[in-house]
């Protein structure tokens, strides 16, 4: 592809060698720009793109190829652009050609017995995980491959940085960069893992035999195996906390806990979990349980089990998410109880529904939602991590033609976004353990419930992806209309607790902690260490840490700003969201009891709904 670039060249100037004020560089600007046109228009790269999207590979490894390739070339012509491109490529050469020196050096000093414990010969400390074993660290030949790739991914990656392009394209490019460069791993290849090829010599062969197999099973089955299936299952080990389903509706399942203790609070909590997942996340197993905890704590907890779509609910809309979900189990949960209000939690997307419900209640003057908890939710959608990758135009039109053909989107499409977002971890942890060294998934709670998705109702999915990720109409006033009210954040009044998680990736932290500045009540906001998920499911006695701001300090205009007046906690945040929790519940008084003349119990939770594939 250099060759129409240097074609542009004047004759004695070599292509490299043009400056911004060369005469020349006008003709180059051209030049790149018809370059960048015609191989976008290339009926070869076409085909390519269109091969791989055939590929049954393809639902093995979602990767996009194609927008890889579009990165890496428009990383290339606009490199064209810059002056210092060609110094850039030799300062990476002396560094490649500095760091192999080193490695072959102390490796020399070992064999002649020169050097004493040395980092080789200790366990690798690198956090890496891909290059965490004794063997890329202790070989001079596999630690010299392995600095040498992460020297050029790290190159590359700082070639991202592009001029003249929009904050979402950088961000595009940037991201599929990072694909290319976790694609690229040395310890994805055989031959050049070390691990894998030790297991190989150590089982005869059986090994590539057993990962040729797993991989013939997950062609087969059109998705990548990351979990042991059958070593899991809601109501065997996950979703043990007992409860009783006491009503059922088209769109959703109603579980009220069972009590342990003798009092508990007098006003319930009502729990939202996303419909985009299993509601389990949050009653996963007893001892990281954030049900249990909440019911040990002595309030009474019901919980909303959302079905999986098929095409018959083609229709469901956001409106009727809102009615059958938070409205009607509201009403189930103060007949029950005989509790007037209600106290609310609700979880990712869930979240944003109870926000979409309380902004409708505030404009009705409907009271029933006393306090209302947000755990890594977002109403302010002007940043959202790496997901906008997903969700700009092109790719909801995608999204909107899948669910037309289908009546809803396939939980593997949502599946594979996620996963890419955390590659390394999701996607080639399970390449490597798979194929390579022919093992089988690990059996493991969380990936379980990674893998049990759901699929999404087309009509209520379209609405949601439009008026949040596209165009962002929650946090502007009046903007949605739902149930014939316009909506107003502003006007939601409730006492609010709400989490951001440190390194979540879906929904970032600084973007979680807007609700401070678009509800008109007062909001405690806590951010809690870890990602979207570890950092919610983090019961006291595990590690991490919590930042809080206590009642009373200056507001913070800008979640920097926050941050630095912010005090550092040790452990989990949960204690300090019941103690706050507890304050709004009333006193307490004899348990409920377990479903009503008009909500008699129907089976036993985890319930039906949350076991259909």
């Amino acid at each position: 592809m250099s060759t129409p670039a240097k074609s542009l060249a004047a004759p004695g100037t070599t292509w490299w060698q043009m400056t911004t004020d060369n005469p020349v560089s006008g003709l180059i600007d051209g030049g790149v720009d018809q370059l960048q046109r015609s191989l976008s228009q290339d009926p070869t790269l076409r085909s390519i793109d269109q091969m791989w999207n055939a590929n049954p590979l393809r639902d093995v490894v979602p990767v996009d190829w194609a927008e890889i390739a579009r990165a890496l070339r428009i990383v290339w012509l606009r490199s064209l652009r810059k002056p210092g491109t060609a110094l850039d490529v030799v300062d990476l050469n002396q560094d490649l050609w500095r760091s192999a020196l080193d490695v072959w050096h102390e490796a020399g000093q070992r064999w002649l017995g020169l050097a004493g414990s040395s980092s080789a010969e200790r366990p690798a400390s690198t956090t890496d995980k891909r290059f965490a074993a004794h063997e890329w660290h202790a070989n001079p030949v596999y630690r010299t491959l392995q600095q040498i790739y992460l020297l050029a991914s790290d190159w590359l990656l700082q070639q991202g940085d592009v001029e003249g392009i929009s904050e979402a394209e950088q961000q595009r490019i940037n991201f599929h960069l990072r694909q290319f460069v976790d694609a690229m791993s040395p310890a994805l290849i055989l031959l050049s893992n070390p691990v894998a090829l030790q297991r190989a010599v150590e089982t005869g062969g059986t090994s590539i035999a057993a990962g040729a197999a797993n991989l013939a099973a997950d062609l087969q089955a059109g998705r990548l195996s990351m979990v042991d299936t059958e070593a899991f299952a809601p109501g065997k080990n996950l979703a043990l906390t007992p409860g009783k389903v006491i009503h059922r509706n088209r769109l959703m399942e109603l579980i009220q806990y069972a009590p342990t203790t003798k009092k508990v609070h007098k006003t319930p909590l009502l729990i939202l979990p996303p419909w985009i997942n299993k509601y389990y996340i949050l009653d996963m197993q007893p001892k990281n349980s954030l049900v249990r905890y909440l019911v040990e704590q002595g309030f009474t907890v019901f919980l909303v089990s959302w079905k999986n779509p098929d095409a018959s609910m083609d229709e469901i809309g956001i409106e009727d998410y809102m009615d059958l979900g938070p409205l009607e189990a509201s009403d189930v949960v103060r007949e029950i109880t005989g509790s007037p209000t209600v106290n609310a939690m609700g979880y990712c997307i869930g979240g944003t529904l109870l926000t979409m419900t309380l902004a409708v209640l505030a404009a009705k003057g409907d009271k029933r939602f006393n306090s209302a908890s947000f755990m890594v939710s977002l109403q302010d959608f002007s940043r959202v991590g790496d997901t906008a990758v997903f969700m700009d135009e092109p790719g909801v039109d995608l999204i909107e033609q899948q669910m037309m053909e289908r009546g809803y989107l396939d939980s593997r499409e949502m599946s594979n976004m996620f996963n890419l977002l955390r590659s390394n971890d999701l996607i080639w942890a399970n390449v490597v353990n798979n194929y390579l060294m022919g093992s089988k998934p690990p059996a493991f709670d969380l990936l379980y419930w990674n893998s049990d998705g759901t699929r999404m109702a087309r009509a209520a999915h379209s609405w949601y992806l439009r008026n949040t990720y596209v165009e962002n109409n929650l946090i502007e006033p009046g903007k949605i209309t739902l149930k014939d009210e316009a909506l107003d954040l502003g006007r939601i009044g409730q006492d609010t607790y709400a989490v951001g998680a440190e390194k979540d990736h879906i929904v970032p932290w600084d973007a979680a902690w807007r609700i401070t500045r678009l509800f008109g009540g007062e909001v405690r906001f806590v951010r809690a260490s870890s990602g979207h998920i570890a950092g919610i499911i983090n019961p006291p006695g595990g590690k991490g840490t919590y930042w809080t701001r206590e009642t009373g300090a200056a507001a913070a205009s800008n979640p920097e700003q926050w941050l630095q007046g912010a005090s550092r906690h040790e452990g989990s945040w949960w204690p300090d969201w019941t103690a706050w929790l507890s304050s709004r519940s009333g006193r307490k008084s004899a348990p409920p009891p377990m479903g009503s003349a008009k909500h008699a119990p129907l089976l036993d939770a985890p319930g039906t709904y949350v076991m259909e594939k």
